[in-house]
C-alpha cells in the first residue's frame, strides 16, 4: 500500500469512528455487555415464567400484578422453623436498606403447606416481616403443577401427631425484573448484602 492510500484509509477510518461516536454506538465489542450478579443469572430460562393463585384475601395474583418493580418469589411454609424466618427477615432487611426504593421491590411468598396456611396464618405470618409481603395459597394440585414448573422440591414428614408434621423444600428464591422477567436464582445462606446489590442493580437497568 502507498503513502497516499495509507492516509486516504485512515482518514476513512477516522471519520467512521467520529460518526459512530455521534450517533453514541460503543465499538469497543459487537455485543452487549451482560450483567454481573451475585446470584446465578438465570436471564432467558424457559421455566417459571409465572405464576396464578390467590392471596389471603382471595384474589388471583400473576407476576403482571408487580409490573415496575423487582419481585422476590420465595416457597416455604409458616411454621418453618429456620429457613424462611431468615429468608423474610433477611428480605425485610433489603427493602428497608432500599430507603426510597423499597416500594420497588415486591416480596411473594407460595406456601408449600396448604392444609395449614390458611389466609388467617398467613396474613399474620407475612405481617411479623412486612406487611407489603404477598403470600400465596394454592390448592394442593396448582402446588403440584407449580413446583414442577419452577422445579421446586417439596415433601411432607410426618411428625408426632397428624398435624405437627414439617414440610421439606426448596430454599432459594426467584427473581424478577421490573419487566416481570426470570432473571436471577437465589441460594439460602447468601446473606441480605449480596441480594441487596443484585436488586440495585435490576433497579438500574
Amino acid at each position: 500500500m502507498n503513502k497516499r492510500s495509507a492516509i486516504k484509509l485512515m482518514a476513512g477510518s477516522a471519520g467512521w469512528v467520529a460518526a459512530a461516536a455521534a450517533l453514541g454506538l460503543n465499538l469497543s465489542g459487537c455485543t452487549e455487555a451482560r450483567q454481573s450478579f451475585n446470584a446465578v443469572d438465570l436471564t432467558g430460562a424457559d421455566y417459571a415464567r409465572d405464576f396464578s393463585l390467590a392471596d389471603t384475601d382471595g384474589k388471583v395474583r400473576t407476576l403482571a400484578d408487580f409490573k415496575g418493580k423487582v419481585v422476590v418469589l420465595f416457597f416455604g411454609y409458616a411454621q418453618c422453623p429456620d429457613v424462611c424466618p431468615t429468608t423474610m427477615t433477611e428480605m425485610a432487611q433489603v427493602k428497608q436498606q432500599l430507603g426510597a426504593d423499597g416500594d420497588k421491590l415486591q416480596v411473594v411468598f407460595i406456601t408449600v403447606d396448604p392444609a395449614r396456611d390458611t389466609p388467617t396464618v398467613l396474613k399474620a405470618y407475612m405481617g411479623a416481616f412486612d406487611p407489603g409481603f404477598v403470600a400465596l395459597i394454592p390448592t394442593p394440585e396448582q402446588l403440584a403443577a407449580i413446583a414442577k414448573d419452577f422445579k421446586v422440591y417439596y415433601k411432607k414428614v410426618d411428625g408426632s401427631t397428624p398435624t405437627s408434621y414439617s414440610m421439606d423444600h426448596s430454599a432459594a428464591s426467584y427473581i424478577y425484573d421490573p419487566s416481570g422477567r426470570l432473571r436471577l436464582y437465589a441460594r439460602y445462606g447468601a446473606g441480605a448484602a449480596p441480594m441487596l446489590a443484585d436488586v440495585k442493580a435490576l433497579l438500574k437497568s
